[in-house]
């Protein structure tokens, strides 16, 4: 039982601090895109956003988040997570244009969706893919 205990405050902590990191990168996301979207097509915008923000998320959700080391397993797994995702969010992201919501409130809708299906996948990349630092 105590085990059960600890392994739900890590978990806790782990969501607690991934909500951290993805504030962070969701801001440069965010900010990236709203910048570039009034001189570039939204899709470039949206994902040169996503990209730039993808290498802070990596450095953060290695070290902060998960406690695990950078390393080339661990890194290729996340950017496969983040491979899935980003095609994830511009699928949603065109669906919620073609619906009808605003082009800056799209972005919105689509992390509801995205980040909970984020943190599924990348935790289990660290979870299965690290070695303890």
């Amino acid at each position: 039982r105590l085990i059960l205990m600890q392994q739900k405050r890590e978990t806790l902590g782990q969501i607690m601090r991934f909500g951290v990191v993805g504030a962070v990168s969701t801001a440069i996301h965010l900010s990236i895109y709203w910048l570039l979207q009034h001189f570039i097509n939204v899709n470039i915008a949206y994902s040169a956003g996503y990209f730039l923000s993808f290498l802070a998320n990596y450095y953060l959700s290695a070290r902060f988040t998960f406690h695990e080391r950078t390393s080339a397993r661990n890194g290729a797994g996340f950017a496969g997570a983040h491979i899935f995702n980003d095609f994830l969010q511009i699928g949603l992201f065109n669906f919620f244009l073609w619906i009808g919501l605003h082009r800056l409130l799209a972005p919105f809708a689509v992390l509801m969706i995205a980040v909970p299906t984020n943190f599924v996948i990348v935790r289990f990349v660290f979870k299965h893919f690290s070695k303890k630092s």
